[in-house]
């Protein structure tokens, strides 16, 4: 962990290879003059992986990157580690990486722990503390948030993770718990959702052209769905209700709705 506390940090989770949102989010002033820009992972599984990884990497050292569960699981592919990948779009991206990309991804670590002026230490990560698919969700019951913050050190009272796709900020046994939602394939409203810490916590969603933003895709990404795919996600064509009920399961609170 750093010593020096930061005063703005721009926080970007699931971009999932989505490059115009990015470029999008990486041109808000607040974005550009953050201190630090932390990627909670679910960075490249997505129409357009290499063209992220370049960007990302011309920001700098400014940039703090840790891995999601979805840049593992192609890191694993690409070693032979699995035979499969459950999300079509993330196995063509996994063919796309180069063997660098592929080291550089396995490198990352999967949480990290800032000072941020306001919230104190700041705890990064992608799904959970401690698993890169674990579920919480804004409605999640007391007990969950237990058994997750079980190993988090008591000087941790904040804690920011992704995965679900959906921003939300809310309290849990006295820590602030932060998602900033997904860069790329936003569940329940279109935009590009990043967060801004530093004193408190500001959810933000940049607005771009996403037709426009479509059209680029199809032209310069040669998955074969990827019409369909960006027409659905870019628009968040899943409700926030949609997902909730569908994570509600892997949530531990019962089974999943049916039909």
């Amino acid at each position: 962990m750093s010593g020096t506390e930061l005063s703005r940090v721009a926080v970007l989770s699931d971009i999932h290879g989505v490059l115009p949102a990015l470029e999008a989010v990486l041109a808000e002033p607040e974005v550009a003059a953050a201190e630090r820009i932390v990627l909670t992972g679910d960075i490249t599984a997505g129409p357009q992986p290499t063209e992220v990884l370049a960007l990302l990497r011309d920001q700098g050292d400014r940039v703090l990157w840790i891995a999601g569960n979805a840049d593992r699981e192609m890191v694993e592919y690409r070693r032979g580690e699995r035979t499969s990948i459950p999300d079509p779009p993330a196995l063509f991206a996994a063919a796309r990486l180069t063997h660098n990309d592929v080291e550089f991804l396995a490198a990352l670590p999967t949480s990290l722990t800032l000072p941020v002026r306001g919230l104190g230490d700041v705890l990064f990560c992608h799904a959970t503390p401690r698993d890169d698919e674990e579920i919480v969700l804004v409605d999640s019951r007391p007990d969950r948030w237990t058994e997750v913050f079980a190993d988090v050190p008591e000087t941790v009272r904040t804690v920011v993770c992704g995965h679900t796709h959906m921003p939300y900020v809310r309290l849990a046994h006295g820590r602030l718990v932060v998602n900033p939602g997904s860069v790329g394939m936003p569940y329940g409203r279109p935009g590009a959702h990043w967060c801004l810490l530093g004193p408190g916590t500001d959810l933000r969603v940049t607005r771009y052209d996403i037709p426009a933003a479509i059209n680029r895709l199809v032209a310069e990404c040669a998955y074969p769905e990827i019409a369909e795919w960006a027409d659905y996600y870019l628009h968040a064509r899943a409700t926030d209700a949609e997902a909730l009920g569908a994570f509600g399961a892997r949530d531990g609170r019962g089974a999943a709705p049916t039909g």
